[in-house]
C-alpha cells in the first residue's frame, strides 16, 4: 500500500491525495481551491474554505467514478475509498490540525515590558530594606519595613455565683491569669456587649421527632435575645450534616428555613460539630461560638472523638450545648454522649445545659444568649514567645470583691502556640 508523506499544511495534503488517486480527475479544481484556502489562512475563514474544497471533491468523485468496474465491484470500492479520504480531509479542515504551529497575530505581545527597576546604591530599597523594630522604628526612613509584634491571647470569661447566676460589674484587678502556671500581665480588659459569630448545630435524627417543635422554638428564642449585630448559621444533621442557613442576622430567614426541616434516621453528631468549627473560618466577628441542640450520642459519624476534640482545641470557638438526654438510655453512645459534650464545652470555655423538661428549653436558650452578651474578655501577651506549636495551659482565677461569695469561672483551658 502506498502512503502519503506528511504535508506542512492542508492544501498540500489535497494535492497529494489527488496525485495518489488520479481517477478523481479533479486536479485543476483542487489547485484553484487550494490557492484560495492558502490565502484564507488557518483561522475560521480558512477552515470554511477547507470545508468547501473537500465537499466539492467528494461530490465530483461520486459523480465521475463508475458504479461497476469490469472486474466486478472495483468501481464501487474505489468510489467509497475516494469518498472516505475526502471526508477525512473535511474533518481535518474543520478541526484545524496543522503539522506545524501557526502564528496568531491577535495573541502576540506588541508592548515590550519595561526592565526591572534597580534601586540606586544607598537609597531605601522598600522590601529589600532591613526590618526595624522597637525604638529604631520611630527613626525609620520612608520605604523601610517596620516589624510589629502583635502576639496577643484573648480569653473570654464567664463568672457565676453559687446559684448559677451571672456576675457582672467585676474589674480588671479582680482577675488573675496564668499560662503554664506562670502569671501573666493582663494588658486588655473588656466587658462590653461585643457581637459574636454563632453557629447552631441542630439534631434532626429520628429520636428528635417528639422534641422537634420545642427545639425549633428554643433556637428562635436564642436568636431573638442575641445582640442585633450577631450573625448566625444553622447546620442540621442526622445521617450527615447539611448547611440549612448560611451566615445571616435575619431571624425571619432562619425561621423560614427551620420550618421546612424534618427529623429522621441516625445521628452524626461528631461530623456536624467538625463541620461547624470548620465553617467558622468564614465568620466576620472575632468572638465565635457554637450552640449544639441534641438529645443523644453519636452513632453514624466518620470523624472520631479525638479528631473533633483536637479541632475544638485548635480553634477559638466557644462551645455551648442544650442536652435533651434520656436518663434511661440503653446504648453506649447515648450514655457517653453527655460526657463528651460536657468535656468539649468546658475545654472551650462554654457550658452544657441539661434539659430535664422540654418546656424549659426556651428559658435555657435565652440564658445562653444572655451569657454570651455578658462575658469578660481578658487579653495578655505571653511571657513565653517561643513559636513551637505546643499546647499551653491557661487558668483564670477571680478574687471576689468583699461581700461576694465564692465565684465560678468558665474560660478555655489552653491554646496551641503558633509555629511561625
Amino acid at each position: 500500500m502506498r502512503a502519503i508523506a506528511p504535508c506542512t499544511n492542508q492544501h498540500e495534503t489535497v494535492r497529494a491525495w489527488c496525485r495518489l488517486y488520479p481517477r478523481c480527475r479533479c486536479g485543476p479544481e483542487v489547485t484553484d481551491a487550494a490557492r484560495g484556502y492558502r490565502r484564507a489562512g488557518n483561522g475560521c475563514a480558512g477552515r470554511a474554505a477547507g470545508v468547501v474544497i473537500f465537499f466539492n471533491l467528494w461530490r465530483r468523485s461520486m459523480r465521475q467514478l463508475p458504479f461497476q468496474h469490469k472486474n466486478g465491484n472495483g468501481g464501487t470500492v474505489l468510489r467509497l475509498l475516494c469518498g472516505l479520504l475526502c471526508l477525512c480531509g473535511l474533518a481535518a479542515a474543520l478541526c484545524g490540525l496543522p503539522a506545524q504551529g501557526q502564528d496568531d497575530p491577535l495573541n502576540k505581545v506588541h508592548v515590550t515590558p519595561p526592565p526591572a527597576a534597580t534601586p540606586e546604591t544607598g537609597a531605601p530599597a522598600g522590601a529589600e530594606a532591613p526590618a526595624v523594630s522597637g525604638a529604631d522604628a520611630l527613626k525609620a526612613r520612608p520605604g523601610a519595613r517596620i516589624r510589629m509584634n502583635v502576639d496577643m491571647v484573648l480569653v473570654p470569661v464567664t463568672v457565676t455565683d453559687p446559684l448559677n447566676r451571672l456576675v457582672t460589674g467585676l474589674e480588671k484587678e479582680d482577675f488573675k491569669i496564668y499560662e503554664n502556671s506562670t502569671q501573666q500581665e493582663i494588658h486588655t480588659f473588656a466587658s462590653e456587649d461585643a457581637p459574636v459569630s454563632i453557629g447552631i448545630i441542630f439534631d434532626l435524627s429520628g429520636s428528635m421527632s417528639s422534641k422537634l417543635i420545642r427545639a425549633r422554638a428554643s433556637i428562635l428564642q436564642f436568636i431573638k435575645t442575641a445582640n442585633p449585630e450577631d450573625e448566625f448559621f444553622v447546620i442540621g444533621f442526622n445521617d450527615r450534616p447539611e448547611l440549612i442557613e448560611d451566615f445571616t442576622s435575619s431571624v425571619e430567614e432562619i425561621d423560614a428555613r427551620l420550618a421546612t426541616v424534618h427529623s429522621g434516621r441516625r445521628t452524626a453528631l461528631l461530623d456536624a460539630m467538625y463541620y461547624g468549627v470548620a465553617k467558622m473560618r468564614d465568620a466576620k466577628h472575632e468572638r465565635r461560638a457554637l450552640l449544639v441542640v441534641s438529645d443523644g450520642g453519636d452513632n453514624h459519624s466518620r470523624y472520631t472523638e479525638g479528631e473533633v476534640r483536637a479541632q475544638v482545641r485548635e480553634s477559638d470557638v466557644e462551645l455551648y450545648s442544650i442536652g435533651i438526654f434520656d436518663p434511661y438510655a440503653d446504648s453506649p453512645e447515648e450514655r457517653t454522649g453527655p460526657i463528651l459534650l460536657n468535656d468539649l464545652c468546658e475545654e472551650s470555655g462554654g457550658r452544657m445545659f441539661k434539659v430535664d423538661n422540654v418546656d424549659e428549653m426556651g428559658d435555657i436558650a435565652e440564658k445562653i444568649s444572655t451569657e454570651l452578651r455578658n462575658q469578660y474578655v481578658l487579653g495578655y501577651r505571653p511571657s513565653n514567645l517561643t513559636r513551637d506549636g505546643k499546647w499551653r495551659k491557661v487558668k483564670v482565677k477571680v478574687n471576689p470583691p468583699p461581700g461576694l461569695p465564692l465565684l465560678t469561672v468558665y474560660a478555655r483551658t489552653g491554646y496551641y502556640a503558633p509555629l511561625q
